[in-house]
């Protein structure tokens, strides 16, 4: 449970590039070379168990050099891509030719003329950027030290920038609107306010159903029609997060308050080991209120909104007015959306009762010297 203190947030700007078709060829055979090496790497590092970057940089560089015709910032760029991933995930699989990483020995943004110079095999290639006003502003005076070139799979190219935007010092906070998150809505504050789940449970739902008659046939058509699915839904997805979030941070800084979420680490483990329907554990496992999370964090990190994370126990049985929980183990006063207290008779929709015990907790956490929640919580949860 902590604020978020950084004074510059990382982002990643993605820009389009204008690609002229006879440099088509010369970014495809970078990319695979890239590719090839990242592979090969792997294959040394496995083979080794060697997973320090500088002992794998002297077992891989020349050999990996000779066999892909790289240039040498690309080779050091594949090392660290393969160190990075085996720090990130459990197991690697093989790398595919979609994307080049690229520091500020292989390519330099130019602000002026919109364009950005890449280092290809064939040397260093300047391409124009197809960008709207938003990039423009986020990179208005940057000078990116990283950035990754993509091609995606209708054969467009895009390079991500990775640059620092100042943020907003934080601090100490008058109010904290307590944030809860759930399938029936998405998100509910302790204000009221709240961001219904029936389109996306309703979108996810009818992949679902198309995904079900498309695996069916086994077909490569159907394969590409299930990746167009899937990339759909992602993006639906990633846009409804989006618009959700940047609301959340607006709200926060216009009451100037702290957003607090509860910290659902692991919750997606837990909620698999009990016994459900296989719609139900569908539900469950699309549910991306990590990448919710994840949205609200820079973007009230660039806002100086601070963000903090409570225990999530009890805050949906709690009674936000008197603090009653119910004494029976296992049953509750929520029924549903409605929860209506059996101590003091307090009613009222459910998920926003839940929010206003994040927003109690999360105030006991941003002021200590605050009340917080009442004693009779406190003496549950310690149980």
């Amino acid at each position: 449970m902590s604020y978020n203190t950084f004074m510059a947030q990382s982002i990643s700007v993605k820009c389009k590039l204008i690609v002229p078709p006879n440099f088509c060829g010369e970014i495809d055979r970078t990319i695979q070379g890239f590719a090839d090496a990242c592979n090969q790497i792997l294959e040394v590092a496995k083979r080794e168990n060697c997973w320090n970057t500088t002992k794998l940089h002297h077992l891989v560089y020349k050999p990996v050099r000779e066999a892909t015709g790289l240039k040498a910032n690309h080779v050091c760029q594949a090392i660290r891509r393969v160190i990075g991933n085996a720090k990130a995930v459990k197991q690697i699989h093989k790398f595919r030719p979609t994307s080049l990483g690229l520091d500020i020995r292989t390519f330099v943004y130019k602000e002026e003329s919109q364009s950005v110079g890449v280092t290809l095999m064939c040397g260093r290639v300047e391409f124009s950027l197809s960008i709207g006003g938003y990039q423009i502003a986020l990179l208005r005076g940057q000078t990116p030290t990283s950035a990754t070139l993509n091609k995606t799979k209708q054969g467009e190219y895009f390079i991500n920038f990775v640059v620092d935007i100042p943020t907003q010092p934080t601090g100490k906070t008058p109010k904290v609107i307590g944030v809860d998150l759930g399938r029936r809505d998405i998100a509910t504050t302790s204000t009221g306010k709240s961001w219904s789940g029936r389109q996306i449970q309703n979108v996810r739902d009818r992949y679902s159903r198309v995904r079900s008659n498309v695996q069916s046939k086994r077909t490569r058509s159907s394969r590409r029609l299930l990746r167009r699915l899937s990339g759909r839904e992602r993006r639906f997805q990633e846009w409804l997060n989006h618009n959700i979030s940047k609301q959340l941070e607006q709200v926060a800084r216009e009451l100037n308050a702290s957003l607090a979420f509860e910290d659902l680490t692991n919750i997606r483990q837990s909620l698999n080991t009990k016994s459900r329907s296989k719609v139900e554990r569908r539900r469950t496992n699309n549910w991306a209120f990590y990448q919710l999370r994840l949205f609200v964090g820079y973007k009230a990190n660039i806002a100086g909104v601070p963000v903090i994370f409570v225990p999530p126990a009890y805050t949906s049985q709690t009674c936000s007015r008197c603090g009653h929980i119910h004494p029976a183990k296992g049953k509750s006063y929520r029924n549903g959306k409605v929860f209506k207290c059996g101590h003091c008779g307090f009613e009222h929709d459910a998920d926003i009762n839940a929010a206003k015990n994040i927003a109690a907790l999360g105030l006991s956490v941003s002021q200590p010297e605050s009340p917080g929640m009442t004693c009779q919580l406190q003496g549950q949860m310690s149980m």
